[in-house]
């Protein structure tokens, strides 16, 4: 991995990890002084921990589809079209060997 690719990577890992750290801080400071239960901390903690992870597999999913239209404008198959590709040319060769 390049120098540039692996501090982007990290300053993305580190502004997680400090927005986090903030987040944490904030709800336990509501908590502290009464503002919001214990209980009620968890699950906001929760709530914002299973958001973030939708996130994720969302942007994971556009970023599969696209990839996968970049391969496709390359010229490359799918692995369904190749095997599909590849039965028929099995066929084919069962069918002149016959001959």
């Amino acid at each position: 991995m390049n120098d540039l690719l692996k501090k982007g990577f990290y300053l993305g890992i580190g502004a997680a990890v400090s927005g986090k750290e903030k987040f944490e801080k904030m709800i336990n400071e509501m908590v502290k002084r009464g503002e919001m239960s214990p209980s009620q901390a968890k699950s906001m903690m929760s709530e914002w921990v299973n958001k973030g992870e939708n996130v994720d597999k969302e942007w994971s999913g556009q970023a599969k589809a696209k990839f996968q239209d970049r391969m496709k404008d390359l010229g490359f198959v799918t692995r369904e079209e190749y095997e599909v590709l590849e039965s028929r040319l099995r066929r084919l060769e069962n069918f002149h060997s016959q001959d």
